[in-house]
């Protein structure tokens, strides 16, 4: 590929978002053109507080999930020693906080954790394995949990589009094709590694990949129960064929490349929705959802980080001021000999 054609194949990325942006807030529009915002937001304060404190806890044991991400990964390079527990906790949790809000998730949540692995002395290029074990983590979660929806999801809810069924079942056989296919790998080239670049990756155990599998696993179903809490008094629809129309949406928003998948998660789910269903009432438990698992996550854990980053300068501070007054001490004692031995010459 030439210069020229990796320029514009960049620029098409860069702006694959803003247009999928706009389709999604097109698809929203058409979706809700009949609904006033007063419904929404009224649909929003009807949600009983069980409710709201049943997504609050599935949230807070999500982002605890999204945490041992970061420790698998440390574990994989080896360098899991290095790190205690409430360092790759805060990085794990602020890492997905931001990603999850700003999209790119490799960029923006790749960034914040270089910034503090390398202050705890872990290399770069670990750190780039460490995002590549846990962006396979979330992927083989993701294929495991649409693997099950498929069958959990009734037949019926494709009748209306052929499209949509084709669809479905390319994606199932495409999510069954990988997993079987990383796992094959674990087994054929045990204690192998493959070269990228200037790095070498070691193929993961088969035991590191059922953990992955497992994690990836947990988290989607901890996400999907912050929605479905909030959904649940207005769409008596089963967790397991509910939880399959929430990967493909989730997944959907993720490679829009669309921040937060804002629109794309949203109008997924809307056109998913039976006729009997009332579509504001939906779209205000989706706008609650968003508030729970996207902006109190990054509001409480980013205060968390400002905390810590608050200690580190002021720890920084007391141990120069430390070093400053050990020197200058050291100073005035060789300044008091220098005389003496000038008087003994």
């Amino acid at each position: 590929m030439s210069v020229k054609a990796k320029r514009i194949f960049k620029r098409i990325i860069s702006y694959a978002g803003i247009f999928f942006f706009i389709v999604a807030a097109f698809m929203l529009w058409w979706q809700l053109r009949n609904y006033s915002i007063y419904d929404i937001a009224h649909t929003m304060l009807n949600i009983p507080f069980v409710n709201l404190a049943m997504a609050c806890l599935a949230c807070l044991a999500g982002y605890f999930a999204l945490s041992l991400y970061d420790f698998l990964a440390l574990n994989y390079v080896g360098e899991a020693k290095k790190v205690v527990w409430w360092k790759w906790m805060l990085a794990g949790m602020l890492g997905f906080a931001i990603s999850n809000n700003a999209g790119h998730a490799v960029v923006s949540g790749g960034a914040i954790r270089y910034r503090l692995y390398t202050r705890w002395r872990i290399r770069g290029g670990d750190i780039v394995k460490m995002l590549t074990i846990s962006g396979i983590t979330y992927t083989l979660g993701c294929a495991a949990i649409f693997i099950i929806g498929y069958f959990l999801i009734p037949p019926e809810f494709f009748e209306q589009s052929t499209g949509a069924s084709i669809g479905f079942s390319a994606i199932f056989i495409g999510c069954l094709t990988a997993i079987i296919a990383y796992f094959a790998a674990t087994v054929l080239f045990h204690g192998k590694s493959i070269r990228v670049g200037k790095l070498h990756f070691d193929v993961p155990t088969t035991k590191l990949a059922a953990f992955q599998m497992l994690l990836g696993v947990v988290d989607g179903l901890l996400a999907g129960l912050v929605l479905y809490a909030c959904l649940r008094p207005f769409w008596n629809i089963p967790f397991g064929t509910y939880i399959g129309f929430f990967i493909i949406a989730q997944n959907t928003g993720v490679f829009s490349q669309v921040p937060g998948g804002i629109g794309v998660f949203e109008s997924i789910f809307l056109i998913a929705l039976p006729d009997n269903v009332d579509k504001a009432a939906v779209f205000g438990a989706l706008l609650a959802y968003r508030i729970i698992y996207y902006v109190l996550p990054l509001i409480g854990i980013g205060g968390l980080f400002f905390v810590y980053e608050r200690w580190l300068r002021a720890h920084i501070k007391r141990i120069l001021a430390e070093a400053k007054e050990k020197m200058d001490t050291v100073k005035g004692k060789i300044e008091q000999r220098l005389p003496h031995r000038h008087d003994k010459k």
